[in-house]
């Protein structure tokens, strides 16, 4: 038997009569023996975890600076102000927006006392905490102003700027469509760098990009403000848009010029009475379906 295997057999105690006279007969049979001995009479020295832990810490334990302690009441003062002073800027910038829904109009009291009423499927946008200093407002929509006196007041659309000091009037922007009557005081309109001041039943048109004159208006405010939508030579396209800001329905022509001038007016809660005001005057026919409604020649 190879001699690996003799040890190996040896250390498991596993050797027979036999064996066991040739594991002696080993060239190194002494010193495995002396070796066994040793291992065994060897014991390992006893490890206290929580004590050796303990003497550690207190070599890695950083020594207090007494000269950084009055730095935390300053930091923690510095964190607060930052804080405060961050949420003061945040809301102090945040914007006011309202807006309607279709057939739907709303009545808002701006910062000054100012009254603005709002069109069906409009927003207005302004600043609360600005406002004494900038009297201005977003629109996209229509609506209409009761301006109350002071500084300068600016309502802001993407076809132009609206300027007053204190006055009454309406402006509606829609798709290529925009329109500022003044009913009372003096309305200044700017429109790409021209102003054109406006007096007291004036009003100011640009469709489809052409400056358009106007009969001067005899009302004090516009009808929409009595649950009625007034055209005076206006694109059919115009008045079909309008009626589906008043109604919560899509119309669809069918083989119409939609550049046909319409004068006249619809209602706003009766929707046949409002179809039937729209379509005879242009002799046209209408169906109506769920959603939709279709309009077509006669």
């Amino acid at each position: 038997m190879k001699r690996e295997e003799l040890i190996k057999k040896w250390l498991d105690h596993n050797l027979n009569t036999e064996e066991l006279k040739a594991f002696k007969q080993l060239e190194d049979y002494n010193d495995l023996i002396k070796m066994d001995t040793a291992l065994k009479s060897f014991k390992a020295p006893e490890f206290a975890i929580d004590t050796s832990y303990k003497t550690l810490k207190q070599h890695l334990k950083p020594k207090p600076t007494k000269t950084k302690q009055w730095l935390k009441p300053l930091l923690r003062i510095a964190a607060i102000l930052a804080i405060g002073f961050s949420i003061y800027y945040y809301t102090s910038t945040l914007d006011t927006e309202v807006g309607t829904l279709i057939a739907q109009q709303s009545t808002i009291e701006l910062p000054d006392n100012s009254i603005v009423d709002l069109n069906a499927n409009s927003t207005i946008t302004f600043n609360k905490s600005h406002w004494s200093n900038n009297r201005e407002v977003k629109l996209q929509g229509e609506a209409f102003f009761k301006v109350a006196k002071g500084q300068k007041f600016d309502v802001i659309t993407s076809e132009g700027v609206v300027s007053v000091l204190g006055t009454q009037f309406n402006v509606k922007q829609r798709k290529s469509y925009f329109e500022v009557t003044c009913y009372e005081g003096l309305v200044g309109v700017t429109h790409k760098d021209k102003t054109v001041k406006l007096k007291p039943g004036d009003t100011f048109q640009i469709i489809d990009g052409k400056l358009l004159t106007t009969e001067i208006e005899n009302t004090t405010q516009p009808q929409w403000l009595q649950g009625e939508s007034s055209f005076n030579s206006i694109p059919l396209k115009h008045v079909i848009a309008e009626f589906e800001n008043q109604y919560k329905q899509k119309i669809i022509t069918e083989n119409i010029d939609t550049s046909r001038l319409f004068t006249g007016s619809f209602t706003h809660n009766n929707l046949d009475l409002a179809l039937k005001s729209v379509t005879i005057p242009l002799n046209l026919s209408y169906s109506k379906s769920e959603k939709s409604i279709l309009l077509k020649r006669e």
